[in-house]
Order: structure tokens, then C-alpha cells, then sequence
């Protein structure tokens, strides 16, 4: 009889309602998008996949479509040849979502690494086995995570949402007694061991205050800063002598890996990195230059499962650590990641997520639960959830009404803040 053949792909794009959640680039917008992937066999067995929403995402998945139909879903290097051929056939778009140097081969490895994980989760329905074991087999029962931090408002901006929009319950956080209280009801909560705050938002000495303040409050959690590139090479050697000894790492405090290497000559702080290390093209330069200590990984755009394992093998190579990036995603997207971390030895700092800030999800409740801060592996076979189709309506529908067709934190902000300078870096 055979592998199961791909007869069927669907895309649904969807928005789900977001927190404004300040950043580097400005201010998240009330809702994010995301994609949904449906593939569908010859021999009955689906997979589901996630990735952006954006408009240029959502093209170049289109586009590459109608050839996947007739590969096996074991076939992973033939889906990758036709994905890269039938954008290679199209004028391809650089998706907005994309993190760093924008390249033809990073926006094929983006649209082919959506489709891979649909597979893997169709290979696994065909064969009853977890994702987490087709990739290798789980060393870890349970994926740790750590709290991800934001500066943020009460509440979006009134012209930006509709009368009925449902602001969340977590009140704004705009100084270290704020970062702190929302700390703390994310280890209540979720109970998270680790705790990360995004910065790049305000004065870099006020965010020092802030990881001083969570370092008073929560002595024996690892911290970690990421002011996303925002902070000069100059601004950067200023501020580090005073985490020294307060950060597990420095996450991105200015751009590029030359500026890294320069920071990291001079300073003890380990220095990670999910901006200048974002391609296989890029690494050569980071090694070569030593920027970074720490690589986050995100197998939305550095190609798939396979090549994020790929990557793994570089990182212990060189002796980087690893950890792994989060953007806005929903529940099949978090399940690829726990699997893909579960399944990968040396990742071994707690990943990112927002799921603390996610109010909405496409898929049955009930897979993926919180214990200690970590999500224990689910169990059923492929990826172990199941899609909510009612849900899954529902957020399209949203899609359709909200407007919104990529992401633009920085317009939102000036549109909140005219005077709001979106010069990088800023500090």
C-alpha cells in the first residue's frame, strides 16, 4: 500500500486577541495572526501545522500548495525540494514575522518548516508514535518554560479596538514594582522557575532596577534581559557591570554579531542571541567573531524540527548553549515545541512562551497542561492535540473582521504616540 501521499492542503488564517505588550519595535496591536495548516492523505490520516498569518506568509504558503500533493509524508527532503521550487517559480515575499537578514533561502526554510511539522504530526497518526520519537526519542518527560515579562499598558488605545473588545485582567506594568507583581502571578500561576523580561522599552538603568527588583524578589530564579537590539555597543558595556551576577544570560543587547563580540570581550555576562544567529549563513560569523554564548532556536523560521536539530548539533559543536524562541502562537505550535524540546539533549535552558498571554487557542482543551513551569509531553500520537473546529471558525471570522494583515507594532505606537522616536537602536 504504501506511506500516506498528500491529496490535500488548507490554510485558514486566524487573529486571536493580544495584550499591548510593549517592545522594542513599539506596541503589540490587539490582535496577532497566525496561519493554520490542515493536510490531509490518501490514506486518511491528517496533520495540523501553525505558523504567521501575515499577508506575505500567507502567499508564499498558497503558492507552494498544489505541488505538495502526491508526496509522501515521510518524503520530507522531496517536500522541501517542491517548496523551494514553487517559490522559486513565484515572486516570493519576505514575511513580516521574518527575525533577522531577510534571504530567498530563509523565507523558503520558514514556508517549508509549517508544512514539515503538519507532516511529522500526519507521520506520527500513521505510525501511533509521538513526534517527540520520530525525531529521536524524548530525553526529558517534561519541557521546562520560563515567564516572559512585559512593560505593557492597562489597556489598548479606544480608536484601535471595536466597543466590545475584551480588555485582559493584567493591568499595566510600566515600573519595577509593576514587572514584579506580574511576575509573581506567572509563578503562581504557571509556576515558571525562570523568568525572562523583554526590554528595549524604557532608559536601560530603569530596566536594570527592574531585573534588580525581580532578583530581591525572587532570589533563587534564573533572570534573563533581552532589550532586542536596542541598546548601542556603548549603551550595552554601561549597563552590564551592573547585571553581572544578576542574569542567567543577556539576551540581544545590540545589534549584529560584531557588536555582540565587542560586548562580550568585556563583559562576564553570557550573551544569547535569537537576532544575529537566525540562519545557518549566519553562523560562521558568530563563531568565527565568538559573539554569543547562547543560541534561541524557533523551528517557525529556522526551517522545521529537522533542521532545528540540525542546529542543535552546530551549537554543541561549538559549545553554545540553547534555549528557544517564542513569538505569539497558539496550541499546535506550543505542542511542535515541546516535542521538538523534549527530543533535543542539549537544550537545556528553560524556552520561551507566551502562553500566559494567549486567551484564545484552535485547539481541544486539554493536551497540554502547566505543572512547575514546564508542559509534560503529550501523549497521543503526532503532535497529541486536536484541532477545535468551532474554534477554529470562530478565529477566522475574526480574521476577516479585525483588518489587520501583518504586524506593525511600530505604526501602532505612532498612532498612540506620535512623538515616539522608532529609530534602532535607541539607547
Amino acid at each position: 500500500m504504501g506511506s500516506p501521499k498528500i491529496t490535500h492542503v488548507s490554510i485558514t488564517p486566524i487573529a486571536v486577541l493580544d495584550a499591548p505588550l510593549l517592545n522594542a519595535s513599539g506596541v503589540h496591536e490587539p490582535y496577532q495572526l497566525r496561519a493554520v495548516i490542515e493536510l490531509d492523505t490518501d490514506a486518511g490520516v491528517f496533520g495540523l501545522g501553525e505558523t504567521y498569518g501575515d499577508d506575505p506568509t500567507l502567499r508564499n504558503l498558497r503558492a507552494a500548495v498544489p505541488a505538495l500533493v502526491g508526496v509522501d509524508i515521510f518524503d520530507l527532503n522531496e517536500l522541501n525540494r517542491r517548496v523551494a521550487v514553487a517559490l522559486g517559480a513565484v515572486s516570493s515575499s519576505s514575511p513580516t514575522e521574518l527575525v533577522g537578514r531577510a534571504s530567498r533561502a530563509k523565507t523558503v526554510a520558514q514556508a517549508y518548516g509549517a508544512f514539515e511539522v503538519a507532516c511529522y504530526d500526519a507521520q506520527g497518526k500513521a505510525t501511533d508514535m509521538r513526534v517527540c520519537d520520530l525525531l529521536g526519542g524524548a530525553v526529558r518527560a517534561s519541557v521546562p518554560y520560563s515567564a516572559y515579562l512585559f512593560y505593557r499598558w492597562e489597556q489598548h488605545p479606544g480608536y484601535a479596538v471595536p466597543d466590545d473588545y475584551p480588555d485582559d485582567d493584567w493591568g499595566a506594568a510600566l515600573d519595577p514594582d509593576g514587572i514584579v507583581a506580574q511576575a509573581r502571578r506567572m509563578v503562581d500561576v504557571y509556576g515558571f522557575r525562570s523568568l525572562k523580561l523583554k526590554g528595549g522599552v524604557f532608559e536601560p538603568e530603569a530596566e536594570a532596577d527592574a531585573v534588580a527588583a525581580l532578583r530581591d524578589a525572587f532570589p533563587d530564579l534564573p533572570l534573563r534581559l533581552d532589550p532586542n537590539a536596542n541598546w548601542t555597543v556603548a549603551t550595552s558595556l554601561r549597563i552590564a557591570p551592573r547585571l553581572e551576577g544578576l542574569l542567567e544570560y543577556l539576551e540581544d543587547p545590540t545589534g549584529g554579531n560584531p557588536g555582540m563580540a565587542e560586548v562580550a570581550r568585556k563583559t562576564s555576562l553570557p550573551l544569547a542571541t535569537n537576532m544575529c544567529v537566525t540562519s545557518f549563513e549566519e553562523i560562521p560569523e558568530a563563531a568565527a567573531l565568538d559573539s554569543v554564548s547562547v543560541v534561541l532556536s524557533d523551528h517557525h523560521f529556522w526551517g522545521g524540527l529537522r533542521a532545528s536539530q540540525r542546529l542543535a548539533g552546530i551549537c554543541d559543536t561549538f559549545g553554545w548553549g540553547m534555549s528557544m524562541h517564542s513569538n505569539t502562537h497558539l496550541g499546535i505550535s506550543l505542542s511542535a515545541m515541546t516535542h521538538l524540546a523534549a527530543a533535543t539533549p542539549n537544550l537545556t535552558y528553560a524556552c520561551d512562551t507566551h502562553s500566559p498571554w494567549q486567551r484564545e487557542d484552535v485547539i481541544e482543551a486539554g493536551a497540554l497542561t502547566w505543572s512547575h513551569g514546564a508542559l509534560a509531553v503529550p501523549s497521543g500520537p503526532g503532535l497529541g492535540v486536536e484541532l477545535d473546529r468551532d474554534a477554529l471558525a470562530r478565529l477566522h471570522e475574526q480574521y476577516l473582521a479585525c483588518g489587520l494583515r501583518k504586524r506593525d507594532d511600530e505604526s501602532a505606537m505612532l498612532r498612540a504616540d506620535p512623538a515616539w522616536p522608532p529609530r534602532r537602536p535607541r539607547f
